[in-house]
């Protein structure tokens, strides 16, 4: 990877990153029930954020703790997600320094989930686990909590794949 593009990479990451602790922040102001709930009784379960509406029916504010993963598996295995992430992170490095100086979209997509994964590792080392504050609702269904490091990842993911679709119908791949 060249000088520029790792200046780049690290932009990406360090933005990603500055969203997502910055919103993580603003949302830890966010109301409970009980009012002043802690980050380790919001984890625990034992009180919760109260709904903020944004959007009516659509999108609401409302704060929570997961210390877990992605629908709240894996719960109180803080450690071992910490230190997964921490591998994770490395290897994305890696990925990242050995891509091609035209593989632009693919060093984005990973200084993308880089910025996410580092988001939530810095929650889980300080708190044990992860704030999230966006709830997306459809009429009565509501999608599982997340926040902007998860929308980081989701983001840098769906762009590595589109990247994989495009490579295999280059001319010159194997798949082509």
């Amino acid at each position: 990877m060249t000088k520029r593009a790792f200046v780049i990479f690290a932009t990406i990451l360090i933005v990603a990153l500055a969203l997502d602790q910055g919103s993580k922040a603003w949302a830890s102001g966010l109301p409970t029930n009980p009012p002043g709930c802690s980050t380790t009784e919001l984890a625990a379960q034992r009180c919760g954020g109260v709904p903020q509406p944004v959007i009516s029916g659509v999108l609401d504010w409302e704060l929570a703790m997961n210390d877990g993963v992605a629908f709240s598996s894996f719960r109180g295995k803080a450690v071992l997600l910490s230190l997964i992430a921490m591998a994770a992170l490395v290897m994305l490095g890696v990925m990242a320094a050995r891509t091609a100086p035209e593989e632009r979209l693919k060093r984005f997509a990973l200084a993308m989930i880089a910025g996410g994964a580092l988001g939530n590792l810095i929650d889980r080392l300080r708190d044990g686990a992860v704030v999230d504050f966006v709830r997306v609702r459809a009429g009565e269904h509501r999608w599982p909590i997340f926040n902007v490091a998860d929308i980081a990842l989701v983001i840098g993911v769906a762009l590595l794949v589109l990247e994989s679709v495009r490579a295999r119908k280059r001319p010159g791949t194997l798949a082509a």
